[in-house]
């Protein structure tokens, strides 16, 4: 049986650690392990391989095209438009898939990936200009699309609502977990914790990207309010790189930084990341709306506690291993900081439950499943 052949979009790489970057690099190469497919990557230029480095610098970069140029988005869509026809001439291929919402043109049958509505339920958590592009170029795809992927039954409930679209056509497929998250011994990480002063269970972790919708300025308030002798134990850690509408956190994380009580680490390498997850105490993740979230599910492959919000595609996740809590309410996410750090009892069960939870989640299910999304817009 001929390979398929597959055009995949992974310009998504070229920012380093989101979860759609995650989501397209092991999804990619869980499809390259199944054998059955022959891809073709466009990032800026079309590659038979996927060696994209992502940019450290592009955030920066992209606040000064935008601030010099009128309507970048759509000058850059032009221009990325006209690259990715000429690899499509050449290579020819049978399928392509967009893992991050808004589509090129492509005459042909084309999957879709989307991760979520939040530009639609919270505009008010996304730049401007972001939620202008996404309410322009996301119906459009929708409608092209032969077929559209989401990662929880929650997505897809919002998009079969939102978009009017016919339920057959939206697909759930779970997101998967990388094998390099995992308990560790305190020996095996405890060089890397060191290179950030940390010691092995003795902090506690949230790791996400500084805007609005992660709802960290809740998490810091209630870190804050819990009792003296945790906070001068255990510091709050907070791994993510700078995003947007964060002023006022990155001041309050400035002023706690000052008391010792909060760490802000900023991006943390993607080899790192697992041997943090697996030395933190206790994971928070109390984020207002999720499409998937991924790091619930890594932190718990990792052996650690959670404590996540009850809202969105969370508890879908999360299932009966995470204590979850309504995000806004900052007494409840304090109570549950203090209930898993006291409690040695229900910690270690939650990380047990956890395991056991992380363990259906696989890459390569959710290549499998996307397989078989792709067969069916080929029938189509």
């Amino acid at each position: 049986m001929d390979k398929l052949k597959l055009a995949l979009n992974v310009t998504s790489l070229l920012s380093p650690a989101t979860g759609i970057a995650s989501y397209t690099r092991n999804l990619a190469e869980a499809l390259l392990q199944s054998g059955e497919v022959e891809a073709y990557f466009f990032c800026l230029g079309w590659s038979r391989n996927m060696r994209v480095k992502a940019m450290r610098g592009l955030a920066p970069l992209k606040k000064l095209v935008i601030k010099v140029m009128p309507f970048p988005y759509e000058i850059s869509r032009f221009f990325q438009q006209g690259t990715f026809n000429e690899g499509i001439k050449r290579f020819r291929p049978d399928l392509y898939h967009d893992p991050n919402y808004l589509a090129y043109r492509f005459d042909g049958p084309m999957v879709v990936t989307v991760h979520d509505l939040s530009h639609i339920r919270y505009p008010e958590t996304h730049p401007k200009r972001r939620v202008e592009a996404m309410n322009k170029y996301l119906p459009r795809t929708i409608e092209r699309a032969t077929e559209i992927i989401v990662d929880s039954e929650f997505v897809r409930k919002e998009v079969v609502s939102h978009f009017g679209v016919d339920a057959a056509r939206v697909n759930t497929i779970h997101l998967g977990v990388s094998q390099s998250y995992a308990p560790r011994s305190g020996n095996e990480i405890a060089r890397v914790l060191a290179q950030y002063g940390l010691r092995a269970g003795r902090y506690i972790l949230s790791v996400g990207t500084l805007e609005p919708r992660k709802n960290l300025l809740r998490t810091l308030e209630a870190y804050a309010a819990l009792p003296a002798r945790i906070t001068r134990e255990l510091p709050l850690v907070i791994a993510g790189m700078k995003g947007w509408l964060s002023e006022e956190l990155e001041e309050k994380i400035r002023r706690y930084e000052e008391r010792n009580q909060v760490r802000w680490l900023g991006y943390v390498p993607a080899k790192f990341l697992p041997l943090l997850y697996s030395g933190a105490k206790v994971f928070v993740y109390p984020s207002l709306y999720e499409g998937f979230g991924l790091p619930v599910l890594e932190a718990m492959a990792s052996g650690v506690p959670v404590i996540t919000s009850n809202l969105a595609s969370l508890p879908e996740v999360a299932g009966e291993a995470a204590i979850t809590v309504e995000p806004r309410d900052c007494d409840a996410v304090r109570d549950a900081m203090r209930r898993l750090i006291e409690d040695e009892q229900e910690a270690k069960r939650r990380a047990t439950l956890g395991l056991a939870q992380a363990a259906h989640f696989t890459w390569g299910a959710c290549a499998q499943n996307t397989l078989k999304v792709y067969r069916t817009a080929l029938a189509a």
